[in-house]
């Protein structure tokens, strides 16, 4: 399995909150999505990724501190991989709408609505999360604004998004699951698609995937983190001499791959100490580390502290967490 897929898989996507928003020219609005909404959607979630999906119509877009603007047309998706605050409208430039004037109920049914009357956009909206230290290596590589197409070509995923958005209203039997596989769909094609339109120059661990021997390197790593693997023995599987891979990996990815084989296999230990029943000794075993200690060392440094403490906090309910039913993103 390549490294994308590897990575893809272990870092377990959550979605929810699938929203309608029609918006009528002309009209601008200010959005966040923002912990504290997700809070009880999605528990122990710490990194959220905020998406829209344009099914209709036009739109500008651009950050909300910044002046680049992008125009949209049906079949773009529109993502913010750490929940930037962005504006979004036919015109950016006008004063963004006040929350109290876009959220409405149809039907019952959740949904964003504003505008003054002109031309239609209408957006599939929702959000998704996963842990930062697992999800690391990809969304460090992504932009704080992505735009991605994709075209006639999958038109069958805005058709399961729309599904998507009737799931979140009714929350029937299975209806998480599903919106978790869903947003991970979205998720996927976006990021392949962004990955391919990258330019060859481009550093960044998406650029590692792309080159011949980092690519297989980082499969590699990812493939079987638990290995004995040295800087040597992976030079000598990507057919390249010790210093020149070293030089190369360091090049696109920005740290050594030994460094970088610590933090995965750390973060795959902390995403089993969170969900799993292990002992410590046998996360320590399936981390590649030989003795519990060395693992509990290395652990503390990357978090702070021991393994068990660390499980510990992150299990217990958090005194005062935020109860937030669900609603429409805060602007």
């Amino acid at each position: 399995m390549d490294a994308l897929s590897e990575v893809l898989h272990a870092i377990r996507l959550d979605g929810a909150l699938y929203l309608d928003a029609e918006f009528t020219a002309p009209w601008c609005i200010e959005v966040g999505f923002g912990m504290h909404t997700a809070a009880n959607r999605l528990p122990r979630s710490e990194q959220i990724a905020f998406f829209h999906v344009l099914t209709d119509g036009t739109c500008r877009a651009r950050l909300a501190d910044a002046t680049d603007v992008v125009d949209l047309k049906p079949g773009d998706i529109l993502m913010f991989p750490h929940d930037h605050l962005h504006r979004m409208g036919s015109d950016v430039s006008i004063p963004p709408a006040e929350r109290s004037e876009i959220v409405d109920k149809v039907g019952g049914m959740l949904r964003i609505q504003h505008g003054g009357g002109g031309a239609t956009t209408r957006f599939v909206c929702g959000y998704l999360a996963c842990d930062p230290r697992v999800c690391r290596p990809l969304f460090s590589a992504l932009p704080r604004m992505l735009r991605v197409s994709i075209g006639d070509d999958a038109a069958w995923l805005l058709q399961m998004l729309r599904v998507g958005v009737q799931e979140s209203h009714a929350q029937g039997p299975g209806a998480r699951s599903l919106l978790a596989k869903l947003a991970e769909l979205m998720f996927v094609e976006a990021i392949r698609r962004f990955a391919a339109s990258q330019p060859p120059e481009q550093r960044g661990w998406l650029a590692g995937l792309r080159d011949r021997h980092v690519g297989r390197a980082l499969a590699l790593l990812h493939g079987d983190p638990a290995h004995g693997w040295t800087v040597d023995s992976l030079a000598r599987e990507v057919a390249m001499s010790r210093s020149a891979f070293a030089e190369r990996f360091v090049d696109l990815i920005g740290e050594p791959p030994m460094q970088y084989l610590t933090r995965w296999r750390l973060a795959l230990a902390a995403q089993r100490l969170r969900t799993g029943n292990d002992t410590v000794a046998r996360i320590a075993e399936r981390a590649g580390y030989e003795s519990e200690a060395a693992f509990n060392r290395a652990f503390k440094r990357e978090f702070g502290m021991p393994p068990s403490a660390w499980r510990k906090s992150v299990r217990e309910p958090v005194d005062g967490a935020p109860q937030v039913a669900l609603e429409a993103p805060a602007t």
